[in-house]
């Protein structure tokens, strides 16, 4: 009878944040590495104390330690923490224009409303703003308002892990409001000092043999394109790609070579394995990780399967593979999708439970399939997840503990699945790992880089970028003597700070932000450094913006009354001309990347009679696309109700409406839609009570098999007047 070997778990927990900081004018312009410290770098880690069977692997950028030490040693000069311990009454008008935009950029849901203080304060100053509204809003506050607000930012972003570990920090949650001068300032000196422990925690761990730390290139950057531009076309042949090839290889191995240098005077030791930036790899990068002692890598399951094109399976990527460059072997570990995914963006809105559980069925699923495989004959398999380890977490309830704390329980328990360090698993399987004949071009998104390549903001940044390395070179060329001084050595830190991956992220349409703006500037701004270093003037276009302003994601309300045909399609173009409308795509930008939404815009209007939506999804809908898909209008005010639409066979929309909480009855249900181009959905506003005549707010949650896959507006509400006569007359706003 085959032995039946445990099924290995490979959690990568990835840990980065950009550098925020610009050298010349000694500020950071950004606070994500001094919170996230508090709510995710530090915890994730120590989380592990209580499951000292569960082993993972944490990936930790130098760029990011870099800023970490900055904060810990009190030389980070950044506004938004100069901001939170200015004593209130010293508040300057500009002040407090700052700090009422700024001081809510937290996950509204679970990190301002939770909390009533914090929740006053929001709805003090007003969820939808405009500068106008700002200053106005000034006059509501008090001294004791501002205080309460600079404690209440920062102390939102600790971990629940702090408050039960934390006597301080634990009585500031208990406290809530009133909060001193005194306990501002002590509030940052804990942010100072968890910064400091982060990679101290991390070294513990190792040291004992429970985590296996691995780093990046120095300053996360695309390293296939460092290498060559051109490596963009393997993926994609007809590419635009910027007017200047950027080939600059030794460049590539530089960044390898100084993340290798920084670790090994960090954690005493030399890393085994890296994760490279955004899961990118070729042949050309695998050369420089291999020259550098790098045992192992990983990316995306998607770079295997074009690496294995004529004969790939979906469970081929469970298992390691090497790729030689020469005789020396460089193994790859290739993250599983859709369980990577489930974490990064699905289980949030599940009950921590539900989810552990879920996780843990399709690793069992996983098990069976591959003993099958495998017959009388088995091998050693790892499932690899790996995923931020930071962005996702504000999407959960408490930031993610119970989940992973139910999560982990089970792996600890479950005699059949067993979790792993890269190089530990490496070890057990030497001598039984497959050799790729090939090596595919890509990144951990859609297995290529149009991300960072190829839209015209994109390939403007790798023009600027070019141009201002040649100035560089050309100047030493010129200038010899200058090559060792102090000034040429922070010119050459700003082009490999550049070089990283973090702002091409933000330019073209892919993604966006509150702060595009800032992140625009800190690219050029590094540039511009290095003219003015080097004693020259930047050039004019550098102070220009690249990334072209863009309208956000507003909720456009209904213009007038609208009676549209429920047939599942879009009859004529006035049909739903009036209605409101929602793009989900432009809602759901921002620093995690996702895979296609099922919907792509939300329209939404009505008349006296019933409130209609359309939805327009991403993909043909048929039975198997809409296998266990539902969709749940939720009613939020004035009283909570749930409609539940369901597709049922010849196109038809069944509902289902009952106030929330109430048992579904399937007798109760109602054709009142229709499936086929689109959705099209109405539903009786007779049936949701409304006593005073109020305004409906609703959001809507896409299911699968009953569990929440998505969630529209983000962040919002969408805001249906009571239909009166003169509703239309009246000025009411989203």
């Amino acid at each position: 009878m085959a032995q039946d070997l445990p099924l290995s778990v490979l959690f990568l927990w990835h840990q980065h944040q950009p550098l925020y900081k610009d050298a010349l004018a000694n500020r950071y312009e950004l606070p994500w590495v001094r919170l996230h410290a508090t709510k995710d770098y530090y915890d994730m880690v120590a989380l592990l104390d209580e499951f000292p069977s569960v082993k993972a692997n944490f990936n930790l950028v130098p760029c990011l330690l870099t800023q970490l030490d900055d904060y810990a040693q009190g030389k980070a000069n950044d506004k938004f923490l100069n901001l939170s311990v200015k004593a209130a009454k010293d508040l300057s008008f500009e002040d407090r224009q700052f700090i009422l935009q700024n001081f809510f950029m937290a996950h509204w849901e679970h990190m301002v409303d939770p909390y009533a203080r914090y929740r006053e304060l929001l709805d003090k100053r007003g969820r939808v703003i405009t500068q106008e509204s700002l200053s106005r809003a000034q006059k509501y506050f008090k001294d004791q308002d501002w205080r309460d607000l600079q404690i209440w930012f920062n102390l939102a972003w600790f971990d629940p892990w702090w408050r039960e570990k934390d006597p301080f920090i634990k009585a500031l949650f208990e406290k809530g409001k009133h909060f001193t001068e005194e306990e501002k300032q002590t509030l940052a000196g804990k942010q100072q000092e968890i910064c400091g422990l982060v990679v101290a925690k991390h070294k513990e761990l190792q040291d004992r043999g429970q985590i296996e730390v691995t780093t990046t290139p120095f300053y996360h950057p695309i390293l296939p394109l460092l290498c060559d531009t051109e490596a963009a076309r393997v993926a994609l042949p007809h590419m635009n790609l910027p007017e200047h090839r950027f080939r600059h290889p030794e460049d590539a191995r530089e960044q390898v070579k100084r993340a290798v240098e920084d670790y090994r005077a960090r954690f005493g030791r030399a890393p085994q394995g890296m994760w490279p930036a955004e899961g990118s790899v070729s042949p050309e990068a695998a050369a420089f990780f291999s020259e550098m002692g790098i045992r192992w890598v990983a990316t995306d399951e998607a770079v295997l399967a074009h690496s294995l094109p004529s004969s790939f399976q979906h469970d081929d990527l469970y298992e390691p593979y090497q790729w030689k460059v020469g005789d020396k072997p460089l193994h790859f570990f290739f993250r599983d999708h859709e369980l990577s995914d489930a974490i990064g963006f699905v289980y949030a809105a599940w009950e921590p439970e539900v989810a552990a559980d879920h996780f843990m069925r399709r690793l069992h699923e996983i098990k069976n399939r591959l003993n099958q495989r495998d017959g009388e004959q088995p091998r050693r398999h790892v499932v690899s997840v790996i995923l931020d380890g930071e962005n996702c977490w504000e999407y959960y309830n408490q930031d993610g503990v119970p989940f992973l704390r139910a999560l982990y329980s089970r792996l600890a328990a479950d005699p059949t699945i067993e979790t792993v360090r890269a190089g530990d698993f490496l070890e057990r399987s030497s001598g039984d790992v497959k050799t790729l004949s090939a090596l595919w071009s890509g990144s951990w998104i859609n297995s290529n880089f149009a991300i960072w390549i190829g839209h015209p903001e994109d390939n403007k940044a790798w023009d600027l970028l070019d141009r201002t390395r040649t100035f560089l070179k050309t100047t030493l060329e010129a200038h010899p003597e200058q090559t060792d001084n102090p000034q040429t050595r922070q010119a050459w830190e700003e082009i490999y700070i550049a070089e990283g991956s973090d702002w091409c992220w933000w330019y073209g349409d892919d993604h966006s932000s509150s702060n595009d703006e800032t992140f625009d500037y800190l690219f050029r701004k590094h540039l511009m450094n290095v003219y003015s270093l080097m004693g020259d003037k930047a050039p004019e276009d550098l102070h220009l913006p690249i990334k072209k302003k863009r309208i956000k994601a507003p909720i456009s309300p209904p213009t007038d009354f609208i009676k549209p045909q429920l047939d599942g399609r879009v009859t004529s173009y006035f049909e739903w001309h009036s209605a409101g409308i929602y793009h989900t795509e432009a809602g759901a930008t921002g620093t995690m990347h996702k895979a296609e939404n099922l919907i792509k815009s939300v329209y939404y209007g009505f008349d006296f009679e019933n409130i209609y939506f359309r939805l327009d999804p991403n993909r043909p809908m048929t039975p198997e696309t809409l296998a266990g898909i539902s969709i749940k209008f939720t009613f939020y005010k004035p009283l909570p109700y749930d409609v539940l639409a369901t597709f049922a066979k010849e196109n038809v929309v069944n509902l289902i409406i009952q106030k929330s909480g109430e048992t579904e009855d399937q007798t109760k249900s109602l054709v009142m839609g229709a499936y086929q181009k689109v959705i099209e959905i109405a539903i009786p506003i007779s049936r949701i009570e409304n006593p005073d005549k109020q305004h409906f707010e609703v959001f809507i949650i896409v299911q699968k098999d009953g569990l929440e896959q998505e969630r529209w507006p983000v962040d919002a509400m969408l805001q249906i007047p009571y239909p009166t006569t003169d509703v239309f007359v009246e000025n009411w706003v989203i």
